[in-house]
């Protein structure tokens, strides 16, 4: 898998490098299956979050086995980075830890697709974020979303306030400080955890859902997924927020839904996505999800990260329209998913769900 950075991607998108040689086929494949040649070839350009590299590249991976004439290169460049690479052109497509709002979208100026068509937006990368921490000795605490709130709202400073103890017993907190550590870029990752900050505990986090952390809550600032985890690790006392597939031995938090404390987990993460259903305004494949971060039912983890694969529906002229097809239906396929659950510990999508998403992708002109 090639790694690039942003201005990389935009250089060869823009001078025009990308060669194809489509399938015969009209719809899209897996892309996985390497019985005989594909006749695909050519340059497919990615850029975006950086929760999705470890699956990204087990798909890359296992796509150019498969398709040896094929270079898929994914920048793990961050959410905001991604949407923005995209909306100017350079790159194919896009990995996003959220779907584009709906006034973006109604902007229209998305430089790799034909004016006044649509986008698609598949969530094919879903997964728990999980609350890490760095305590000695201690491996995992059960907390509510009012108190997540008022750690990262700096309102809760020390590990062994009553807010924390009083749904610990047993647990010897220390009396240390504590230090949040919040993304320092736009992140989707930020949007998701926000997001349901808002929704599960609206009287303490009153910002609303947001990708751009509040300056006046402080803490301690780290760019992209691996930052942020470096952060946690290397500090005393600090907590984070990251995709759960990066946790490593941090400690890790068990939210609280409704009256039992949930930790994260692959099948928690699926059975809320499964749960909640689409955005309503957006176009028929925007497959936008509207999660219910403040559920209650048994067994649901409601800190979710839908990471999404945006793409046209209809290309500018020279774009690999063949190669974006084949790629994204190998994504979605139930072999790319498992690849991603292997690599990433993510959830697969459902078959409702892949079968919207392949609709999806076989509109694409």
């Amino acid at each position: 898998m090639k790694i690039t950075r942003t201005g990389g991607i935009a250089a060869l998108a823009l001078a025009g490098t990308l060669a194809l040689s489509s399938c015969a086929a009209n719809e899209p494949g897996t892309g996985g299956n390497d019985d005989q040649p594909s006749g695909l070839s050519g340059t497919l350009i990615g850029a975006g979050a950086s929760s999705q590299q470890s699956a990204q590249e087990a798909w890359v991976a296992a796509f150019q086995t498969a398709n040896p004439d094929v270079t898929v290169e994914y920048d793990p460049v961050g959410s905001g980075g991604g949407r923005d690479t995209f909306k100017a052109g350079g790159s194919q497509f896009a990995g996003s830890d959220r779907a584009f709002k709906l006034d973006e979208i109604e902007a229209d100026d998305f430089g790799a697709c034909i004016a006044g068509t649509d986008i698609i937006e598949i969530p094919a990368y879903i997964s728990p974020i999980a609350v890490i921490f760095n305590l000695d000795g201690i491996d995992s605490l059960n907390l509510d979303a009012a108190t997540l709130a008022g750690i990262f709202t700096g309102q809760i400073t020390k590990w062994n306030d009553a807010a924390i103890a009083s749904q610990n017993d047993g647990v010897e907190l220390p009396d240390l400080q504590i230090t949040p550590v919040h993304r320092g870029d736009d992140s989707g990752t930020t949007a998701n955890f926000t997001d349901y900050l808002a929704v599960a505990a609206p009287e303490v986090w009153t910002v609303g859902s947001i990708e751009s952390w509040p300056a006046e809550f402080g803490g301690e600032a780290a760019n992209q997924t691996s930052g942020m985890v470096d952060a946690v690790t290397n500090g005393t006392g600090t907590i984070g927020y990251a995709d759960a597939s990066r946790a490593g031995d941090l400690g890790t938090v068990a939210v609280k839904v409704g009256d039992e404390y949930v930790p994260y987990s692959p099948e928690a993460a699926a059975a809320i996505v499964d749960a909640s259903p689409l955005e309503e305004g957006r176009g028929e494949f925007d497959l936008a999800v509207s999660l219910e971060r403040d559920s209650t039912a048994s067994g649901v983890y409601p800190i979710v990260l839908i990471s999404y694969l945006i793409a046209c529906t209809e290309y500018a002229e020279g774009a690999p329209v063949e190669l974006v097809k084949e790629y994204l239906a190998y994504v979605v396929s139930a072999e790319g998913q498992q690849a991603a659950q292997e690599a990433a510990g993510s959830a697969p999508i459902s078959d409702t769900l892949r079968e919207k998403a392949l609709a999806g992708i076989n509109s694409i002109k």
